[in-house]
């Protein structure tokens, strides 16, 4: 898998400061087990709208600081998510510390998987980065919290399919409030799209853009991922890197690896008049956004357009039906269309809009649910 753990919001600060920008999530547990080798961190962020669900990135982070950066930052937006998605959900996210290719075990899996029971259903687990459903599986030998299990098991297997499709959604509703005079079915036709990243997420949007008519550019710091897309869709181009492919004509850009994808120096090159990926928090910092606005850039926020693997996941909870999960997928459409005309009607950007629908709906159901206490 190519998609790498996002750039930590909060990079190069000190733990304190770490430790006081987690005060606005609800729970934050450090768990570790010495006979496995198991250094996690679970973060809850909110349950107003119900249990707290999301993934679990197994990474070698550089420091407890870095990890803790992440997993706070991944589940603040796994809230606004699912309140976006429409989804009965709260926000969490967990990382374990270690190269997955070496550290990862049946018993450190089986260890973490305790320390998710006995948060009592407060926190849902499920893949990320280094991990996948047969891992799920076996976290689920000690914890009934645990979705995105595979087939065999009653699982939705793959999430990365449904995370592809529904920001191929939300990317079809930006071109359509960007080049509205086009005919819907052709809006994609012979735009050029650079996809940043083609592992499990990207190299299946790869596949609905060349579907839609669309001439993909790719880029991959694996060569491996960028063989499987070129034997795929032989007409695929190859960019040198991810900074020359940004400053290539583009009219869309859609970063599927890196978090923290846009900088100022990338919102300043960027030449696509829109911006519509998989990766989780691709602002780099506060004020971006203003930034790509300014620049008369459509962002298409990434926690709205890649709800697809969490809607996909969170349909386990009523025994998996793909195509129930699919056509929920598809209103990412439908949102992504109204969080771009709620941005033009209150005069803010884009990712601003999308954070006052989430909040609004975690306030007022957030009245009614309090803390989720299984």
């Amino acid at each position: 898998m190519s998609e790498r753990s996002s750039t930590p919001t909060l990079p190069d600060v000190p733990a304190t400061d770490l430790l006081e920008h987690g005060l606005e999530h609800e729970q934050v547990v450090f768990a570790t087990d010495p006979a496995s080798g198991l250094r996690a961190i679970i973060a809850i962020h909110s349950t107003a709208l119900g249990p707290s669900l999301g993934g679990t990135r197994f990474h070698p982070y550089p420091s407890t600081a870095a990890a803790l950066a992440d997993v706070l930052a991944l589940s603040r937006g796994m809230s606004y998510k699912a309140a976006v998605a429409g989804l009965d959900l709260g926000g969490g996210k967990a990382v374990i510390i270690g190269d997955p290719a070496k550290h990862k075990t049946e018993a450190l899996l089986r260890a973490y998987g305790r320390f998710v029971e006995s948060l009592g259903g407060r926190y849902i687990t499920a893949c990320d980065v280094g991990t996948f459903s047969e891992d799920m599986d076996v976290v689920a030998r000690e914890s009934s919290h645990v979705t995105g299990r595979t087939e065999a098991h009653g699982g939705a297997g793959d999430s990365s399919v449904l995370t592809a499709y529904g920001v191929f959604c939300g990317l079809r509703a930006a071109a359509e409030s960007v080049w509205g005079d086009a005919d819907p079915a052709d809006v994609l036709t012979g735009r050029t799209v650079g996809v940043a990243g083609v592992g499990k997420v990207g190299r299946h949007l790869v596949t609905h853009l060349v579907d839609a008519g669309a001439d993909v550019v790719i880029t991959d710091v694996t060569p491996a991922a960028i063989d499987r897309v070129r034997d795929e869709h032989p007409g695929v181009r190859v960019a040198e890197s991810t900074e020359a492919m940004v400053a290539a004509p583009l009219d869309i850009y859609a970063p599927c690896a890196l978090g923290g994808a846009l900088t100022d120096a990338v919102v300043g090159e960027l030449t696509a008049r829109i911006v519509c990926g998989a990766a989780n928090n691709q602002l780099a910092h506060p004020g971006v956004e203003k930034l790509v606005e300014d620049r008369g850039i459509v962002y298409a926020p990434d926690y709205v357009v890649n709800a697809g693997g969490l809607i996909q996941v969170a349909d386990e909870f009523e025994g998996f039906s793909f195509e129930r999960a699919r056509l929920r997928s598809a209103r990412i459409y439908d949102t992504t269309r109204a969080i771009l005309e709620r941005a033009k009607t209150d005069g803010v950007p884009t990712a601003t809009a999308a954070d006052r629908i989430a909040e609004q709906r975690m306030l007022e159901v957030g009245r009614l649910r309090g803390i989720w206490l299984g």
